[in-house]
């Protein structure tokens, strides 16, 4: 009798992974591929991936997490999350050797792996499902944007910050002159020529790593957009409300021409958990989350989408 939980060490090119099955039914057609996001390994924060794997193996769901080339203990040098196609494409080949009857693979995903596992998912037809975890959507204006949404306004309306100010507590120049340097750097893409002209800009390009042309071409916001628009399968949306990588997901989702109506499809479901950091740090936000995925599997192209507002 196999055991419910097996470690396996599989090659891809020329390195050494790791990953850990959770066998689920025997018999099961489907299973859910667990893509680590970094940088963290194959359980997970607070356990999150590990205790997801044992929920919904118990419940006869298959599930698979690794490490992939350069994280936990996986070998290889460390890569960015836009460089892993090839790792996952393996992880659902060992996948399916170690566990024959699967046909259909759900790839899910936390912040960056939510976005490693979207622009991979079009590519390999044996993905029919994706599980998208507070997706990482990454620019300086988004992130600003965010910033500006998330924290600054709070403090301006917060009473222990008024309190702090008149005692002498809050330095008022300091303040002021942070809130215009994140103002400029959100509103920086009205402006594409000056941004490409600033140091900063500068030097980010001189020290970014060599890509491809394909990925040369477009920032990640327009790559991810046309992922989605080409994959046609059921995909659940988790998005945290104490979150600055959520917020800025749907605050450039919102704004990006790119993005519009792609959030309106009804293979879409969206989960919004208000109370939730990024990394679901309670035991009863990864429960939630759990018992969303479980639902989920069983009834993925149920129309449950409803506007979510972190």
């Amino acid at each position: 009798m196999p055991v419910a939980e097996q470690a396996v060490i599989f090659p891809h090119e020329g390195e050494q992974l790791l990953g850990i099955l959770h066998r689920g039914a025997a018999d099961a057609r489907l299973g859910v591929l667990v893509v680590v996001g970094g940088p963290q390994y194959r359980v997970g924060s607070h356990r999150q991936f590990l205790l997801l794997a044992r929920d919904l193996a118990a419940e006869g769901v298959p599930v698979f997490r690794f490490d992939y080339r350069g994280m936990g203990d996986s070998s290889g040098d460390m890569r960015g999350f836009e460089d892993i196609e090839g790792d996952i494409g393996a992880a659902i080949d060992q996948f399916q050797r170690t566990h024959p009857s699967l046909e259909q693979i759900v790839i899910w995903g936390l912040c960056d792996a939510a976005s490693a596992g979207l622009l991979y998912a079009w590519r390999d037809s044996r993905v029919t499902g994706l599980v998208l975890v507070n997706p990482w959507i990454r620019t300086e204006e988004g992130l600003a944007r965010a910033y500006l949404k998330s924290y600054y306004l709070q403090r301006l309306i917060s009473r222990d910050f008024w309190t702090s100010l008149a005692a002498g507590r809050v330095n008022p120049a300091n303040s002021l002159r942070s809130l215009l340097q994140m103002t400029r750097k959100a509103t920086a893409s009205r402006h594409p020529d000056k941004a490409r002209k600033t140091p900063a800009a500068q030097g980010e390009q001189a020290a970014a790593p060599s890509h491809p042309p394909r990925r040369a071409r477009q920032p990640l916001p327009e790559r991810m957009a046309e992922s989605w628009q080409r994959f046609r399968g059921p995909i659940l949306l988790v998005l945290s409300g104490q979150d600055l990588t959520a917020t800025e997901f749907l605050d450039t989702t919102n704004r990006s021409p790119a993005w519009r109506g792609l959030l309106e499809r009804p293979n879409l479901q969206v989960k919004p958990l208000p109370e939730a950091n990024h990394t679901f740090s309670r035991d009863e936000w990864r429960t939630q989350v759990s018992d969303w995925t479980l639902a989920w599997l069983e009834n993925p192209t149920a129309h449950h989408r409803r506007t979510a507002t972190p």
